[in-house]
């Protein structure tokens, strides 16, 4: 899968750029974000509930316990290599959105809520994409199988989470399109550093 995924790379990181430079220093929705919000504007409480407890999963203490089941499962499979990439991803992808945020400087409710791109997205998705490549690798499915799956349940993450941040008020859509396409950008390039890493230090220890 490391070709299609490279090559959803590449795009995913032309497309959190474009979409950079298209709101920088904005501090309102686009025409695409306004045509949304009003689509999801009224939710009644259930819906506000779940979109709560979705969003946990990326406050602090959610997110933690989150990488942390992760890793332990990896720990506990003997796969040390997958528990340094659900770090590493995730925390990459994390990053990467925070150090976006100040160049972009799209705001929202106010000059001091960055809002472009979403982290509570970009750290949701980039956790289940990581969990989901090891999985279908262990599967044995195709390389066209396996990236399909792969991008299939990145995108129910995304939208979750990106439904959640919208009905909450906490970032427009474009904005949660931005976080996601940051963990696409982000993992396989991560995946690939650390597949080189530990290949160079099993080398060396032979």
């Amino acid at each position: 899968m490391r070709g299609g995924l490279g090559l959803t790379a590449v795009v995913a990181a032309l497309v959190v750029v474009a979409l950079g430079v298209l709101y920088t220093d904005a501090g309102r929705p686009g025409s695409v974000d306004a045509r949304i919000l009003a689509a999801v504007e009224g939710v009644g409480p259930r819906a506000r509930d779940v979109a709560l407890a979705t969003d946990f999963l990326g406050e602090p203490l959610g997110a933690a316990a989150l990488v942390a089941a992760v890793v332990t499962g990896c720990l506990l499979l003997r796969r040390p290599r997958a528990a340094v990439l659900v770090v590493a991803g995730v925390g990459i992808a994390v990053v990467t959105t925070r150090l976006l945020k100040h160049l972009v400087g799209r705001t929202i409710h106010g000059d001091e809520n960055l809002s472009y791109p979403s982290g509570h997205t970009a750290f949701l998705t980039a956790l289940v994409l990581v969990v989901t490549l090891l999985a279908t690798g262990r599967t044995g499915l195709g390389r066209t199988a396996g990236t399909a799956l792969v991008l299939l349940v990145a995108l129910v993450a995304g939208v979750a989470m990106g439904w959640a941040q919208v009905v909450l008020g906490a970032h427009y859509p474009t904005d949660a399109l931005g976080g996601w396409f940051t963990a696409l950008a982000v993992i396989p390039a991560t995946a690939w550093a650390v597949d080189r890493v530990a290949d160079s230090v099993r080398r060396k220890a032979g």
